[in-house]
C-alpha cells in the first residue's frame, strides 16, 4: 500500500508503521530486566573482551613461533657435514656436524681437510658411531635398566611353564596371635629373559579336624587382618626376571577359630576291663572277707581319668604360577579355620 505525505506521523514513519510500533512498545513495556542483570552484564563484557585480547595473542605468539623455528628446521636438516652453515644455531651445527661426519667416517669417505674446530667435531661423531655399534642410543640405554626387575618393556615374552623352576614354599614362627606368615619363590631357570605378570593361583587343602568350609583365601589389601604382608603398593603389574632371578608371593594364615577339643583317657589301664567305681575285696577259703590281701595286691583296680586336648588339624597351601609351572607348597600345622591374604607379584630378595 502507498501512502502519501498526509499519512506520515510526526516521526516520519507511516500511520501503519507507528500502529505496528505502538503494539510492539505495548507488548513489551511490562517486561523488566531481572536483579543483579546489569551488574552482570558489566563483569561478563570486559571479560569476553579480554579472552577474546588473549586468544589473538595466544595466536600470534604460536605464528610467530611456527615462522622462526620451521624455516630454521628446515636449513639445518638439509645442510649436511661441512656445509653446515654458522649462521645457523650452534646447536643445531652441532649436532648435525657430529651426525654427519660420523657417517663419513664409517662409510670410509671423510677427509682430512678442514679447521681443527671441525676435526674435533669429527672426533665426537666417531664416539657417537661406536655407540651406535653397540645397538644402543642414550635413549635405549636409559630404558633398558641393568636391573633384572625391572618391569617389562614391549617385547620380552611372557614366562612359559618350562621357564620357571620353584624352590618352594617357607613359613616363619607363629605369632602370640596364632598368625603365620610365608613366602613362595619363583625363578626364571631358562637362558633367556621373561616376563612375569600375575601371582599365579592359590589352592588350599584342610586336614586333620580343619574345616574345609571355615577356610578362605584373600587377596592383601592395605587394612585388612594381615598388617605383616607388604603394603599392595610394592606389588608388580609386570616383572622382567633375567635368567636366575626370582620373583615372590607372599602369605598370611590368620586363624578365625582354634582347633576343637577333644576327650582322651588317661592315668592307667585295667587289662582291658572296664574301670571299677570302688575296690572289689577279695575272700578266702574260709569265707571271711577282707579288705586288702598280704601278697602285696591291694585288692583295688586303677580307676580312668579324662583329660581335654586339642585336636590336630592342619592346612596345606598351594601356590601355582599362572604359566602352569610347577607349583610351591607349606603346610601350617595347628589349623583349623581361617583366612589366607596373598599378595601379588613382589621382587625377589
Amino acid at each position: 500500500m502507498n501512502h502519501g505525505p498526509d499519512d506520515q506521523g510526526p516521526e516520519g514513519f507511516d500511520s501503519d508503521e507507528l500502529a505496528l510500533r505502538r503494539m510492539l512498545h505495548h507488548a513489551v513495556e511490562e517486561i523488566e530486566p531481572r536483579d543483579g542483570t546489569l551488574d552482570h552484564l558489566r563483569r561478563a563484557v570486559p571479560a569476553r573482551r579480554a579472552r577474546k585480547r588473549q586468544a589473538l595473542v595466544g595466536v600470534a605468539a604460536a605464528a610467530l613461533f611456527v615462522g622462526t623455528a620451521v624455516p630454521a628446521l628446515v636449513h639445518v636438516s638439509n645442510s649436511t657435514g661441512s656445509d653446515v652453515n654458522p649462521s645457523v644455531a650452534g646447536h643445531g651445527e652441532q649436532a648435525q656436524g657430529g651426525s654427519g661426519q660420523g657417517k663419513e667416517t664409517e662409510g670410509g669417505e671423510s677427509t682430512s681437510g678442514g679447521s681443527s674446530g671441525k676435526t674435533e667435531d669429527q672426533g665426537k661423531g666417531s664416539e657417537k658411531d661406536e655407540d651406535k655399534g653397540t645397538g644402543k642410543s642414550p635413549g635405549a640405554g636409559s630404558g633398558s635398566s641393568t636391573d633384572p626387575l625391572a618391569t617389562s618393556p614391549a617385547g620380552t615374552a611372557a614366562c612359559t611353564a618350562d621357564q620357571l623352576g620353584t624352590s618352594g614354599g617357607t613359613t616363619n614362627v607363629p605369632e602370640t596371635s596364632g598368625a603365620v606368615y610365608g613366602t613362595f619363590t619363583f625363578s626364571n631357570v631358562s637362558t633367556v629373559d621373561c616376563t612375569v605378570s600375575s601371582p599365579g593361583s592359590m589352592f588350599l587343602a584342610a586336614g586333620g579336624a580343619a574345616d574345609g568350609t571355615k577356610i578362605t583365601d584373600i587377596r592383601h589389601v592395605a587394612g585388612d587382618a594381615a598388617a605383616g604382608l607388604p603394603d599392595p603398593s610394592q606389588e608388580l603389574t609386570s616383572l622382567v626376571l633375567k635368567p636366575g632371578d626370582s620373583y615372590q608371593v607372599k602369605f598370611a594364615w590368620v586363624p578365625s577359630e582354634a582347633c576343637p577339643t577333644t576327650t582322651d583317657p588317661s592315668g592307667g589301664t585295667n587289662g582291658g576291663n572296664d574301670p571299677s567305681p570302688t575296690p572289689t575285696p577279695t575272700q578266702d577259703t574260709s569265707g571271711t572277707t577282707e579288705g586288702t590281701s598280704t601278697g602285696g595286691d591291694t585288692g583295688t583296680s586303677t580307676q580312668l581319668m579324662t583329660e581335654d586336648t586339642t585336636a590336630e588339624g592342619s592346612v596345606t597351601i598351594t601356590n601355582t604360577p599362572e604359566a602352569g609351572a610347577p607349583a610351591a607348597s607349606v603346610t601350617v600345622s595347628n589349623a583349623c579355620a581361617g583366612i589366607v591374604y596373598w599378595t601379588g607379584v613382589l621382587a625377589g630378595a
